[in-house]
């Protein structure tokens, strides 16, 4: 299986998860008398859409290379995670107001029977962050990476939610909007996380220079190579799921054009098949002074 395909994948397990769940919490919130559940079904949905955004991206991304695009259609990774980010914010934004206009309205307990429905979403939630995550490290995608996240941020606006309902259901009369509040402190954090997912992918838009071990790797496999005396320019970008390198690499200056023209062939394939997940591979040539 591809990294895409396996990529997409997780995108539909991710899909399917946040619909069930979302139903599951806006019924138990109205019924539940919790805005906190409602808030958290909310950013349930916004997932939802977001997840569909990231599979539209990966459709596109598996496209192969042609010439307008001849390092590939990667790049829409990053951008659909900026995407994925604005559903974030907007849904975060949506819970904060609402929340603001709960605290002070008059409003029924929540139920006690809402911190079963809590307890079982925060499981399944952190269950699937760790899915995800781990796919997204496998295949080096930020928008799987995004996806997870959204997971943990709705496993953590659970919590809030569970700790709200507690404090209400403890204390009775006169703590009715604590999940109000868990509600709101949660949109908070969805927020900080939308910049911790962010940060990245600019970078990655941006060729960042942030690859330093693989930059490490790549010289080290490069003098594997017969004829390679040492490395020197080495730099390192990343398109969707692939990393493509130009890499100089210092060869004895006395030998032929055709010599040299192998070994830059041989470092190329040696890279290739060394490390995972590698794209184009541009080796430049360096007689050794």
């Amino acid at each position: 299986m591809t990294l895409e395909k396996s990529a997409i994948k997780t995108t539909y397990f991710s899909i399917i998860s946040n619909t069930i769940l979302a139903i599951i919490k806006v019924v138990a919130g109205v019924f539940g008398n919790s805005y906190a559940l409602i808030a958290d079904g909310i950013e349930s949905t916004s997932d939802i859409f977001a997840s569909f955004l990231i599979l539209i991206g990966f459709k596109y991304a598996e496209r192969p290379a042609d010439e307008n695009h001849p390092y590939g259609h990667g790049k829409i990774e990053p951008i659909i995670t900026f995407g994925v980010v604005a559903f974030l914010v907007v849904s975060a934004t949506i819970i904060a107001y609402t929340s603001i206009q709960n605290i002070s309205t008059p409003h029924h307990l929540p139920e006690s029977w809402t911190l079963i429905v809590l307890g079982i979403i925060i499981i399944w939630k952190e269950i699937s962050y760790q899915i995800v995550i781990r796919k997204s490290k496998l295949t080096n995608s930020s928008s799987l990476k995004a996806d997870a996240w959204h997971h943990r941020s709705d496993a953590i606006t659970s919590v809030m939610a569970f700790i709200g309902i507690s404090i209400a259901l403890i204390f009775g009369e006169g703590y009715e909007n604590a999940d109000d509040w868990a509600a709101l402190f949660a949109s908070a954090f969805i927020l900080y996380n939308s910049y911790l997912i962010l940060r990245p992918a600019l970078g990655e838009v941006m060729d960042e220079q942030l690859y330093d071990g693989l930059i490490m790797q790549i010289r080290k496999r490069s003098l594997e190579v017969s004829g390679v005396l040492a490395t020197e320019k080495c730099f390192v970008r990343k398109s969707g799921m692939k990393f493509h390198v130009d890499l100089h690499v210092i060869v004895d200056g006395e030998i032929s054009v055709i010599a040299g023209h192998d070994i830059a062939h041989h470092v190329k394939d040696h890279l290739v098949a060394k490390i995972p997940n590698l794209g184009n591979v541009l080796i430049h040539i360096e007689p050794n002074e």
